[in-house]
Protein backbone atom coordinates (compact mmCIF):
# COMPACT_ATOMS: atom_id res chain seq x y z
CA UNK A 1 0.00 0.00 0.00
CA UNK A 2 2.89 2.28 0.93
CA UNK A 3 4.74 1.93 -2.58
CA UNK A 4 1.02 1.93 -4.56
CA UNK A 5 1.13 5.62 -2.06
CA UNK A 6 4.81 7.07 -3.17
CA UNK A 7 4.58 5.72 -6.56
CA UNK A 8 1.62 7.67 -6.96
CA UNK A 9 3.67 10.94 -5.20
CA UNK A 10 6.77 10.68 -7.71
CA UNK A 11 4.13 10.48 -10.52
CA UNK A 12 2.06 13.73 -9.62
CA UNK A 13 5.47 15.41 -8.69
CA UNK A 14 6.87 14.58 -12.24
CA UNK A 15 3.93 15.67 -13.96
CA UNK A 16 4.24 18.37 -11.71
CA UNK A 17 7.48 19.18 -12.48
CA UNK A 18 6.53 18.54 -16.53
CA UNK A 19 3.87 21.50 -16.26
CA UNK A 20 6.21 24.36 -14.59
CA UNK A 21 8.91 23.05 -17.32
CA UNK A 22 6.16 23.55 -20.37
CA UNK A 23 4.73 26.88 -18.57
CA UNK A 24 8.59 28.41 -18.00
CA UNK A 25 9.66 27.47 -21.47
CA UNK A 26 6.52 28.52 -23.15
CA UNK A 27 6.53 31.79 -21.60
CA UNK A 28 10.18 32.32 -22.29
CA UNK A 29 9.53 31.25 -25.66
CA UNK A 30 6.80 34.45 -25.62
CA UNK A 31 8.65 36.85 -24.15
CA UNK A 32 12.22 36.31 -27.16
CA UNK A 33 9.33 35.98 -29.46
CA UNK A 34 7.81 39.76 -28.59
CA UNK A 35 11.68 40.81 -27.93
CA UNK A 36 11.85 40.12 -31.97
CA UNK A 37 8.95 42.14 -32.35
CA UNK A 38 10.00 44.98 -30.13
CA UNK A 39 13.55 45.42 -32.22
CA UNK A 40 11.04 45.12 -35.67
CA UNK A 41 9.99 47.96 -34.71
CA UNK A 42 12.98 50.05 -34.04
CA UNK A 43 14.32 49.10 -37.30
CA UNK A 44 11.14 50.20 -38.80
CA UNK A 45 11.55 53.54 -36.67
CA UNK A 46 15.01 54.14 -37.83
CA UNK A 47 13.52 53.67 -41.59
CA UNK A 48 10.61 55.74 -41.35
CA UNK A 49 13.21 58.76 -39.57
CA UNK A 50 15.08 57.99 -42.89
CA UNK A 51 12.12 58.62 -45.32
CA UNK A 52 11.06 61.57 -43.16
CA UNK A 53 14.35 63.30 -43.48
CA UNK A 54 14.81 62.90 -47.32
CA UNK A 55 12.00 65.63 -48.07
CA UNK A 56 13.62 68.29 -46.00
CA UNK A 57 17.10 67.72 -48.09
CA UNK A 58 15.48 67.78 -51.17
CA UNK A 59 13.35 71.26 -50.36
CA UNK A 60 16.91 72.57 -49.18
CA UNK A 61 18.33 71.28 -52.50
CA UNK A 62 15.23 72.95 -54.47
CA UNK A 63 16.26 76.50 -53.42
CA UNK A 64 19.33 76.04 -55.84
CA UNK A 65 17.13 77.07 -59.08
CA UNK A 66 19.94 75.23 -61.47
CA UNK A 67 20.24 72.15 -59.61
CA UNK A 68 19.48 68.62 -61.61
CA UNK A 69 16.30 67.72 -61.26
CA UNK A 70 16.30 64.39 -62.36
CA UNK A 71 18.23 63.56 -58.87
CA UNK A 72 15.28 65.21 -57.25
CA UNK A 73 12.70 63.14 -59.08
CA UNK A 74 14.66 59.89 -58.61
CA UNK A 75 14.71 60.95 -54.51
CA UNK A 76 11.15 61.67 -54.38
CA UNK A 77 10.12 58.29 -56.08
CA UNK A 78 12.57 56.00 -53.96
CA UNK A 79 11.32 57.44 -50.76
CA UNK A 80 7.92 57.14 -52.18
CA UNK A 81 7.95 53.23 -52.86
CA UNK A 82 10.57 53.01 -49.67
CA UNK A 83 7.35 54.41 -47.43
CA UNK A 84 4.65 52.02 -49.28
CA UNK A 85 6.73 48.55 -47.95
CA UNK A 86 5.68 48.91 -44.35
CA UNK A 87 5.73 45.33 -42.21
CA UNK A 88 4.01 45.17 -38.97
CA UNK A 89 6.19 42.96 -36.40
CA UNK A 90 3.65 40.59 -35.86
CA UNK A 91 3.96 39.86 -39.78
CA UNK A 92 8.08 40.16 -39.73
CA UNK A 93 9.44 37.57 -42.62
CA UNK A 94 12.68 36.96 -44.82
CA UNK A 95 10.75 37.65 -47.83
CA UNK A 96 9.02 40.71 -46.75
CA UNK A 97 12.50 42.13 -44.30
CA UNK A 98 14.16 41.62 -47.70
CA UNK A 99 11.59 43.24 -49.57
CA UNK A 100 11.50 46.35 -47.01
CA UNK A 101 15.67 46.46 -47.21
CA UNK A 102 15.67 46.43 -51.14
CA UNK A 103 13.70 49.22 -50.76
CA UNK A 104 15.34 51.33 -48.49
CA UNK A 105 18.44 50.17 -50.14
CA UNK A 106 17.20 52.43 -53.46
CA UNK A 107 16.22 55.08 -51.37
CA UNK A 108 19.48 55.36 -49.96
CA UNK A 109 21.44 55.29 -53.52
CA UNK A 110 18.77 58.00 -54.67
CA UNK A 111 20.57 60.04 -51.37
CA UNK A 112 23.31 58.81 -52.27
CA UNK A 113 23.73 60.12 -55.65
CA UNK A 114 21.70 63.51 -54.54
CA UNK A 115 24.71 63.89 -51.86
CA UNK A 116 27.43 63.59 -54.77
CA UNK A 117 25.30 66.10 -57.05
CA UNK A 118 25.70 68.42 -53.68
CA UNK A 119 29.19 68.31 -54.64
CA UNK A 120 29.41 70.18 -57.29
CA UNK A 121 27.24 72.98 -55.45
CA UNK A 122 29.72 74.73 -52.62
CA UNK A 123 27.58 77.19 -52.10
CA UNK A 124 24.57 75.15 -50.88
CA UNK A 125 26.78 72.57 -49.20
CA UNK A 126 27.92 75.54 -47.00
CA UNK A 127 24.61 76.33 -46.31
CA UNK A 128 23.69 76.01 -42.56
CA UNK A 129 20.27 74.04 -43.21
CA UNK A 130 22.13 71.26 -45.26
CA UNK A 131 24.96 70.83 -42.74
CA UNK A 132 22.15 70.36 -40.10
CA UNK A 133 20.49 67.83 -42.49
CA UNK A 134 23.68 66.53 -43.17
CA UNK A 135 24.51 65.60 -39.36
CA UNK A 136 20.95 64.78 -38.62
CA UNK A 137 20.98 61.83 -41.78
CA UNK A 138 24.23 60.37 -40.63
CA UNK A 139 23.02 60.15 -37.27
CA UNK A 140 19.61 58.60 -38.68
CA UNK A 141 21.85 56.37 -40.65
CA UNK A 142 24.12 55.27 -37.59
CA UNK A 143 20.32 54.24 -35.84
CA UNK A 144 19.61 51.85 -38.96
CA UNK A 145 22.81 50.16 -38.58
CA UNK A 146 22.59 49.57 -34.83
CA UNK A 147 19.10 48.67 -35.04
CA UNK A 148 19.37 46.39 -37.85
CA UNK A 149 22.26 44.89 -35.76
CA UNK A 150 20.34 44.72 -32.69
CA UNK A 151 17.52 42.94 -34.81
CA UNK A 152 19.80 40.47 -35.73
CA UNK A 153 20.92 40.01 -32.31
CA UNK A 154 17.23 39.18 -30.53
CA UNK A 155 16.57 36.73 -33.80
CA UNK A 156 19.80 35.07 -33.17
CA UNK A 157 18.98 34.33 -29.45
CA UNK A 158 15.65 33.64 -30.56
CA UNK A 159 16.60 30.76 -33.19
CA UNK A 160 18.75 29.47 -30.71
CA UNK A 161 16.21 28.68 -28.33
CA UNK A 162 13.76 27.49 -30.87
CA UNK A 163 15.98 25.05 -31.79
CA UNK A 164 17.61 23.66 -28.63
CA UNK A 165 17.01 20.65 -26.91
CA UNK A 166 14.57 20.14 -24.71
CA UNK A 167 13.40 23.89 -25.46
CA UNK A 168 13.44 22.59 -29.45
CA UNK A 169 10.02 20.17 -28.61
CA UNK A 170 7.62 22.79 -26.87
CA UNK A 171 8.71 25.29 -29.42
CA UNK A 172 7.46 22.20 -31.92
CA UNK A 173 4.09 21.63 -29.86
CA UNK A 174 3.30 25.27 -29.47
CA UNK A 175 4.23 26.49 -32.64
CA UNK A 176 7.26 28.33 -32.30
CA UNK A 177 8.93 28.35 -35.35
CA UNK A 178 12.40 29.47 -36.08
CA UNK A 179 12.91 32.71 -38.14
CA UNK A 180 15.05 31.95 -40.82
CA UNK A 181 17.17 34.39 -42.97
CA UNK A 182 17.97 37.23 -40.60
CA UNK A 183 20.90 36.21 -39.33
CA UNK A 184 23.74 39.15 -39.29
CA UNK A 185 25.62 37.55 -42.09
CA UNK A 186 22.45 37.16 -44.33
CA UNK A 187 23.16 40.95 -45.88
CA UNK A 188 22.61 43.56 -42.91
CA UNK A 189 26.17 44.61 -43.05
CA UNK A 190 26.32 45.16 -46.86
CA UNK A 191 23.21 47.02 -46.86
CA UNK A 192 23.48 50.55 -48.61
CA UNK A 193 23.34 53.83 -46.35
CA UNK A 194 23.61 57.26 -47.35
CA UNK A 195 27.19 58.51 -47.11
CA UNK A 196 28.69 62.04 -46.76
CA UNK A 197 32.17 62.59 -47.90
Amino acid sequence: MNTKRYSGYIIGAVIVLLGLYLMVTFNSLVKKEEKVKLQWNEVQNAYQRRIDFIPNVVNVVKGQADFEQTTLVKVTEARSKAQSVNISAGDVSADKYNQQAAAQDELAQAANRLVIAVEKYPELKGTAAFEGLQTQLEGTERRIKIARKDFNGVIADYNSSVKSFPTKIVAGVFGFQPKEGFQSDAGADKSVEIKFN
